[in-house]
């Protein structure tokens, strides 16, 4: 009895098997066993089969369908051409697999995961993500090797693939049949959810094929939370979030509006000698906490940096809400806590909210938005002009002011040395203004003009790290000689963590961001070591400035918080994370509700319920969700 597949599609689905099975093992070899303990193996590589057979009925179903329609099955090609041809399909299949197997190489490089809806937006914005890859890797000679190993599989395999198979001809109907069947049929029976086999985020993303995990982020993308988490009446969820001294206005049209001075400014709450007239906040590009000095690490990255922490105010508990750019935009901007699925940066109703930017417009203030890639990546262009800042991205440089840039964006350094030609543009207008500026060079392909800094380009994560910090401390230095620098706050945070990869869904030390808050003439040095969340950044620099309108934030204050128990907000697209005195609630689809104890080094356990702070989480996220969707975070 022949045991052995033959004829091309059974030796194919027996190649893709070997390949998917192939690339689990390497990934998991790559994340180690003090990651993953060998215990959960048995149970990735066994689910692992079971998502593969599945992808396997979805590939399959094309085959089926039109050996169904043609009503032949196992032929052997006749003649060399015949045979040739069928070998060179053969050879473009198994390519496109290995290449498909590399890809998530490069992808669990960079976010530690399975294809998710991170990898679907990248198929939008493909000149930066091609051109990434082309600066970031030797493409040919990668695309070269996987074209050799496709050759060298496909002639190990020749006289299988050119047999005919040792099935019996069955009935079109049948073969039909199962092109439809099949694939319909794992739609209702598999979910990307069964990967969701341990407490373990590695092991659980390891037995996942890559395929079906993008196919189902292509479905996610936007998640609609009344439908998916749990919630509960919205007056109980106003009660909560009053009693936890959250006082936001709900915006209706009467009290949309919002102008003059906060009477209520008092620096006497607060460390800064008088109120600055401009801010200047610089996100930094995929700066974790553990990157500076004044965390403890001892590389030597970022003395510039530490210099401005040991000047400045320092903040050690600071939480970003997301994993990407576009959340901590979000926070950044709108001082909300985040929502499941896309951000709001890049949805669309998101014009004319109650951003930082739109406030401050209306007070008379210059508002920039200033980055030095492309704007058009991610929404941001469209969403920071639809909220009245003034868009400059790197198409607005002139060409002799950019001395270094690769497809990512302009040298970080040469991004700020237009961000001085707008400031002062702005100051000899007479303006008061907020510029945000967004860097890059932090970002792959890591590469920066060499004689900067001691590690030569490209110099991976940290050789992008000590460039930014290079460039952050050029750009203050030549601040210093403007006539605005007086009066003005510096605000240097991160918009997310280089990698927020953990054993837990939701590991928080991946969420531990640095902030600087920087006026030398304003501000004495000193630290903030109680624990905010990014969204109440927004609200700090209003109160900092002495300008109403912090009640439209859900952030609040950091001079504003005595009263208030801390709390932070961390999410990645789907699951939604509440911290508050050592425990992180996290809401998940089809109403799932974890709670976790969080040890003082960042490691969790699963924890029993807490009924009270659950509560607390979902009034926040619930609040959020449905106000942006009632256009109740908007301005008229």
């Amino acid at each position: 009895m022949q045991l052995k597949p033959q004829g091309a599609a059974p030796t194919l689905a027996v190649i893709f098997l070997a390949i998917a099975t192939l690339t689990r093992a390497v990934l998991l070899f790559k994340t180690g066993t003090a990651q993953v303990p060998p215990a959960l193996w048995p149970g990735i590589f066994a689910l692992g089969l079971w998502f593969d057979l599945v992808v396997l009925a979805w590939l399959s179903a094309p085959v089926w369908l039109w050996r169904g329609l043609r009503g032949k099955w196992g032929t052997q090609p006749q003649g060399a051409f015949a045979r040739g041809r069928r070998l060179l399909w053969c050879w473009l299949a198994v390519s496109v697999l290995l290449f498909g197997a590399l890809s998530e190489w490069t992808f669990w490089e960079e976010f530690s995961t399975r294809f998710n809806f991170i990898a679907v937006d990248y198929l939008i914005y493909t000149h930066e993500v091609i051109g990434n890859i082309l600066e970031s890797y030797p493409v040919g000679m990668l695309l070269g090797v996987v074209g050799l190993i496709g050759a060298l599989v496909v002639w190990a395999c020749r006289n299988r693939l050119l047999k005919p198979s040792p099935l019996l001809p069955p009935r079109r109907w049948l073969l039909l049949g199962a092109a439809v069947a099949l694939p319909v049929g794992t739609w209702f029976v598999a979910d990307t959810d069964q990967m969701q086999f341990s407490d373990n985020t590695f092991a659980n993303e390891l037995a996942g094929n890559g395929l079906m995990t993008f196919a189902a982020a292509m479905r996610r993308n936007d998640l609609d939370y009344d439908r998916f988490y749990r919630t509960i009446p919205e007056d109980k969820a106003q009660r909560i979030l009053a009693d936890l001294g959250v006082q936001r206005e709900i915006m209706k049209v009467e009290n949309k509006t919002t102008n003059g001075k906060d009477e209520s400014f008092d620096p006497r709450r607060m460390p800064f000698t008088r109120a600055p007239k401009n801010v200047v906040l610089i996100s930094v590009e995929s700066l974790s906490a553990e990157y500076l000095g004044s965390f403890g690490n001892k590389q030597n990255l970022t003395p510039e940096l530490d210099r401005l922490a040991a000047e400045g105010m320092l903040f050690t508990q600071l939480y970003a809400t997301g994993t990407r750019t576009v959340r901590g935009l979000d926070a950044l901007t709108l001082g909300a806590t985040p929502i499941p699925g896309q951000a709001i940066v890049r949805r669309p109703g998101n014009e004319h909210l109650a951003t930082i930017g739109e406030i401050l417009h209306r007070q008379g203030y210059a508002t920039y938005f200033i980055y030095g890639g492309y704007g058009y990546f991610d929404n941001m262009n469209t969403y920071y002009a639809a909220n009245n800042y003034q868009v400059v991205d790197r198409t607005d440089f002139s060409k002799e002011s950019v001395g270094f840039e690769n497809v990512w964006g302009v040298a970080d350094e040469y991004l700020f040395d237009n961000t001085l030609t707008q400031l002062d543009k702005a100051h000899a207008a007479g303006k008061q203004f907020l510029a945000q500026v967004m860097t890059t060079s932090n970002h792959r392909p890591y590469t920066y003009p060499d004689g900067r800094i001691d590690i030569k380009s490209p110099g991976r994560r940290e050789g992008g790290v000590k460039y930014t910090d290079y460039a952050i401390g050029h750009f203050i230095e030549h601040a210093r000689s403007k006539p605005w620098f007086a009066d003005t706050l510096f605000v240097i945070v991160a918009d997310h963590c280089a990698s927020a990869a953990g054993k837990t869904k939701l590991p928080v030390p991946g969420y531990h961001i640095p902030m600087i808050l920087y006026a030398p003439k304003l501000l004495k040095a000193t630290r903030h070591d109680r624990m905010v969340s990014q969204i109440d950044i927004p609200p700090t620099i209003l109160d900092v400035l002495g300008v109403r309108g912090e009640e439209h934030f859900f952030g609040t204050s950091v001079f504003d918080q005595q009263g208030q128990t801390p709390r932070a907000f961390i999410s990645n697209y789907q699951e939604l994370g509440y911290l508050k005195n050592g425990q992180l609630v996290v809401l998940g689809p089809k109403r799932r509700v974890e709670v976790f104890a969080v040890a003082v080094d960042g490691t969790a356990s699963v924890a029993a319920g807490n009924p009270v702070l659950e509560d607390e989480a979902v009034a926040w996220y619930q609040t959020a969700f449905r106000e942006f969707k009632r256009g109740e975070l908007t301005l008229h």
